[in-house]
This record gives C-alpha cells, sequence and structure tokens, in this order.
C-alpha cells in the first residue's frame, strides 16, 4: 500500500492555479458525462455533475467559492437538457442547504456526507421531474432508480474528490 505523500517544510508548494481551477474543472467534466452516447430505454444516469460539486463541497469546504454553484449549474443546464435555470436554482440551493447543515453540526463523518449527497441529489432530480415533466405521466419508478444510482455512485465519486485533491493540500 502506498503512503500518502506530505509536503516538507522546505518542498516546494503546488501550483495555486492549478488548485483552485481543479474542482472547477472537475465539475464541469462531470457535466460532461451527459453527452457521453448512451442507449437506454430509460434514464438511468445520474447527475454526475452534481455529484462532483457535492463532494469537493463535502470534502473541503474552500474548495468551490459560494458564487460558483451558479456558474456551474448554468453549464449544467446548457449540457444537460433541463429546464434552463434548474441547475442554477438547485445547485445553489444544494450549496446553502449543506452550509446551514455546517452551522448546525460541529463535525461530519462519511456517513454523514452520504446522506447529505442522497438529499440534494434526490433534490435535484425530484425538482427536475416537478418542472420538465406533465404530472400525468408515471416516471417514479425510473426516478427512483435514477435517485438510487446516484446514491450507489456518490462514495466513488468522493473518492475521486480526494484523489484529485492529494497534491493540492493548502500551504
Amino acid at each position: 500500500m502506498r503512503k500518502p505523500r506530505r509536503r516538507g517544510p522546505f518542498d516546494e508548494a503546488p501550483d495555486s492555479r492549478v488548485g483552485r481551477l481543479l474542482p472547477a474543472l472537475s465539475v464541469m467534466l462531470g457535466s460532461c458525462v451527459t453527452l457521453w452516447p448512451t442507449i437506454a430505454s430509460f434514464p438511468f444516469l445520474p447527475p454526475v455533475g452534481l455529484l462532483m460539486l457535492l463532494a469537493w463541497r463535502l470534502i473541503r469546504r474552500d474548495a468551490i467559492p459560494v458564487w460558483a454553484p451558479l456558474a456551474l449549474g448554468l453549464f449544467d443546464d446548457l449540457l444537460s437538457g433541463q429546464p434552463f435555470g434548474l441547475g442554477i436554482t438547485t445547485w445553489a440551493l444544494c450549496f446553502f442547504m449543506i452550509d446551514l447543515i455546517d452551522e448546525r453540526l460541529v463535525f461530519r463523518d462519511f456517513w454523514q456526507n452520504w446522506l447529505i449527497a442522497a438529499g440534494g441529489t434526490a433534490f435535484y432530480l425530484i425538482c427536475g421531474r416537478l418542472v420538465a415533466v406533465p404530472f400525468g405521466t408515471h416516471v417514479d419508478t425510473v426516478l427512483l432508480l435514477q435517485v438510487l444510482t446516484s446514491v450507489l455512485l456518490f462514495p466513488v465519486i468522493s473518492l475521486l474528490c480526494a484523489w484529485l485533491d492529494r497534491d493540492y493540500e493548502p500551504a
């Protein structure tokens, strides 16, 4: 097993521009996953961009600025085909929800982060269903499958964000 690399007091600091841009770029690449050509009879692909955003926010509070969910949600709205403004508002509301939880909790562990991300992802998908699909359609089981896929994928995305962040810890 590989030991984690620690920066010594005389080692050169990593490039701060890359450390600042890496979270936003990874969220944007996560939003681009919806462009991957898949053939499916029902939508099962989770909102990977939102999962990346939540993972970065839950792992490292200062990784993404407070205003970033607006711009990243706009980018996701343009790529995903959801109604315009859905990603902007729900991603910002998820950030505010996490800030409220941070005010109440002294510390969190991984299970609480997983539960918070599950709630935020379910909130986003349910709001998308309420806005984009007429009420008479029966897509609730498909929506439940998409929420379940998103919840089960969060630990993998959280590990990916932690792996990306391993060299860019604050000095």
